[in-house]
């Protein structure tokens, strides 16, 4: 693995402040999920990296914007603000601010990713304004409007430019559909923690589930049957995706397999936790991942 700067070098990111602006996305990256940064930094070319980096750190710092900025007219709108210096950026190509010099940089390298972005902003709304999900179809719209445009972000720079357009987005939707549905599982204590209940209500009613049996993590036949449920979900959609390496360069499959294999992991290690996941989040563990990361550094390029 080369040394983050020589990485840069390869990306062609040779202008002092844009190196400053990726190694500052870097930091955010490796801190908010250290199995992907590794993967990335592993089994991705280097001149791809910086601009995955950049693609996910614009992701997580507009969903974080999202989650902390009021919806109503009242307050201090800081997602409002953040959308029309995106917006401005993408119009003049230039920001000041780092998380936008380095993805402004990454889409005049990858101006497939422009459209993206723009379908991502365009969905925001959607979380922005999120009070819950009355039934499984209400989800599945969420998955559309934000959750995959959010995927495709990182995903159009992955594939094949002439890779079939509905054969890759359905594979897309299937892997994000059960990634999705897994972080809602996997993070249900800390949403809920927030104020945010991320499970259908409908679901909550067909296994005769309350709120407070989620919130004061209640070991029943039905939270442990709403689980598994949805956990099993989530399990078969990542696995429907695992032909989207396929669709992928060579150079970049064994990232794509390793993706979709750890979230097929930690699927497992939150099954295993069962109710467990009302106190805490359930994570493969180290020796699991590293086996995945190692069988695919080998595979490089297959």
């Amino acid at each position: 693995m080369r040394t983050w700067d020589r990485t840069l070098t390869a990306a062609g990111v040779d202008d002092p402040a844009l190196r400053d602006a990726y190694t500052r996305q870097r930091a955010l990256v490796s801190a908010y999920r250290r199995h992907a940064y590794a993967a990335v930094r592993l089994l991705l070319p280097p001149v791809l990296v910086p601009h995955v980096i950049a693609a996910t750190a614009f992701m997580h710092h507009t969903d974080s914007l999202l989650d902390a900025s009021p919806a109503g007219p009242e307050g201090d709108d800081g997602y409002a603000a953040w959308e029309k210096e995106v917006r401005d950026g993408l119009a003049t190509g230039e920001s000041a601010h780092p998380v936008l010099r380095a993805l402004l940089h990454t889409v005049s390298a990858h101006p497939v990713l422009r459209p993206h972005v723009e379908e991502f902003l365009a969905g925001a709304p959607l979380d922005r304004h999120f009070t819950g999900f009355a039934d499984e179809a209400d989800y599945q719209r969420y998955v559309d409007a934000y959750s995959l445009p959010a995927f495709m972000l990182i995903a159009c720079l992955l594939l094949e430019p002439d890779a079939d357009a509905d054969d890759a987005r359905g594979l897309c939707r299937a892997y994000i559909d059960g990634s999705q549905r897994l972080d809602f599982v996997n993070d249900l204590a800390d949403d809920l923690r927030d104020g945010r209940l991320t499970l259908p209500a409908r679901d909550l009613e067909r296994h005769a589930v309350t709120r407070a049996d989620l919130e004061h993590a209640r070991d029943t036949p039905g939270t442990r049957a709403l689980l598994h449920d949805h956990l099993g979900r989530a399990r078969r959609d990542l696995l429907t995706s695992r032909r989207l390496p396929e669709l992928a360069p060579p150079a970049h499959r064994s990232f794509v397999r390793a993706a979709i294999a750890l979230e097929v992991r930690t699927a497992d290690a939150a099954a295993a936790k069962g109710t467990g996941l009302l106190r805490g989040s359930a994570r493969p563990s180290v020796r699991a991942a590293l086996r995945i990361l190692a069988r695919e550094y080998r595979r490089r390029g297959r």
